[in-house]
């Protein structure tokens, strides 16, 4: 019986074995799409403790939390960071079969040098052994980024946001890191929300455009996009519920765009038809400048109407939803397409019923534009485990080309999510080499080297076309 997380961790054949440590471990990370704090990064932010650094902001770790019965004091609440880590301790302890547990230990292992196991009885060690840690050199955000290898990292930043902490680091010859922006205009495409109103004030001011009409609403989104472009944007990245394709004419989009600034609410089928438009619109424009288009859909985001209340948006109450339909994917891309205005894309869904859709309408769009001009993306959120992985892994090679993914993303707020790359890598190249050794796959190494390298690595390079901090 193997020890738990040794250095062969998930690789169960000589293959495997091989393939991670001599090729995967080696590549740099490129963090394409993540949620961490640009100015936590240019102001090289520090933490007093384990908790600080681990818990804070981490919805994942909340939801389970609640699930084992921990009381919210403990969570989001008014308990010390201590008592806060010793729930989690004991939470994580008995949290076998969750992905949780294989993340939290990579990066104890990675990061803190701890090699046992966290629980109730373990605690206080795990407490000291880290906040000590934290107290030594090395260990400021910088430092943490810089012990994963981590090549270039993609923020998640809305147009009005002025980029002054990118501007900084991109500045700044001490820190080899390369910090971009990603483009998130969410709150620009949901007008039915009830702050849209305020959200256009603050682009309107942002942009020096006004915008009173669906054209104007694009010439100040426009101004935003160049101002994002100088800054070495390469890629998009827009939150759905579901993909849905409402086509309309220019006028229909306009008057219900006008109503909206009149005060009127649309109705569920004017959002839709609004927000098909938007993104009609704002594929056309990524096209144009080579950016890549990031759809994430299949999330039913805040159930629980108390606690976001409470405690507002990403704070662990979202849950999968099955909306979305083959049919209405394929039609919103087909419609980019016959425009000549479909971009390199990028589509993932929570749903893990959704693998073969994905797939199969990819195919559809492909061409010698790029390799894997349009990716399944990586599981995520509630399917980034070794289940989850593998099926995603298994239905792109089943049905598309495995060799061109661009790989994993940690989508996180932690500056110690890194080894999820690592969790990521392990599981590739145990499927790779299990393929092998049921004679599924010849023993070619220098082929098989070639895969993983790209998707470890180099495919993301290629693919987005990065900036290089010189």
């Amino acid at each position: 019986m193997p020890a738990f997380m040794d250095c062969d961790f998930l690789l169960n054949t000589p293959t495997a074995r091989s393939l991670y440590h001599e090729v995967a471990a080696r590549c740099p990370i490129i963090d394409y799409h993540c949620h961490i704090s640009p100015r936590a990064i240019c102001e090289d932010q520090r933490y007093d403790n384990i908790t600080q650094v681990w818990l804070g902001g981490d919805h994942y770790k909340w939801r389970l939390m609640r699930c084992a019965g921990v009381d919210e004091r403990f969570i989001t609440g008014d308990a010390s960071d201590h008592d806060k880590f010793l729930q989690w301790a004991a939470v994580l302890g008995r949290a076998a079969g969750n992905p949780l547990y294989h993340w939290s230990h990579l990066e104890l292992r990675r990061f803190f040098g701890y090699e046992g196991a966290l629980n109730e009885r373990t605690a206080e060690e795990v407490w000291n052994l880290c906040n000590e840690k934290l107290r030594s050199a090395g260990y400021s955000v910088r430092g943490l980024i810089g012990m994963s290898n981590v090549e270039i990292i993609c923020t998640t930043d809305d147009p009005v946001d002025t980029l002054e902490w990118h501007d900084r680091l991109a500045a700044d010859a001490g820190f080899a890191t390369t910090v971009l922006p990603a483009w998130r205009p969410d709150r620009a495409m949901n007008l039915e929300k009830p702050d849209y109103l305020d959200y256009l004030a603050r682009l309107e001011a942002a942009s020096g455009e006004a915008v009173h009409s669906f054209a104007g609403l694009w010439r100040a989104l426009d101004a935003r996009m160049e101002h994002f472009a100088r800054r070495g944007c390469r890629l998009s990245d827009h939150a759905l519920e579901t993909v849905t394709f409402v086509a309309a004419d220019e006028a229909a989009v306009e008057d219900v765009f006008r109503r909206r600034l009149e005060g009127q609410a649309p109705s569920p089928r004017e959002a839709d038809m609004f927000r098909t438009a938007f993104l009609l619109e704002a594929a056309r424009r990524y096209r144009e400048r080579g950016w890549v288009m990031q759809l994430h859909y299949g999330c039913r985001r805040d159930n629980n109407l108390r606690m976001f209340q409470k405690l507002g948006p990403d704070t662990g109450y979202d849950c999968v939803d099955d909306n979305t339909s083959s049919a209405q994917l394929a039609a919103f891309l087909g419609a980019l397409d016959a425009r000549d205005s479909l971009p390199k894309t990028i589509l993932y869904s929570l749903n893990p019923n959704d693998n073969q859709a994905i797939d199969t309408v990819c195919g559809c769009f492909q061409n010698s534009e790029a390799v894997g001009r349009i990716q399944h993306g990586s599981a995520w959120w509630f399917n980034d485990h070794l289940a989850g992985m593998t099926d995603q892994l298994t239905s792109l090679a089943n049905l598309g080309y495995l060799a061109g993914f661009v790989g994993m993303l940690t989508d996180s707020r932690s500056f110690l999510s890194y080894p999820r790359h690592e969790y990521f890598r392990r599981i590739l190249c145990r499927l790779l080499g299990q393929w092998v050794e049921e004679g599924l796959f010849p023993n070619d190494s220098e082929t098989l080297e070639t895969i993983v390298r790209g998707v470890s690595y180099e495919n993301a390079k290629r693919y987005f076309g990065f900036p290089i901090k010189k």
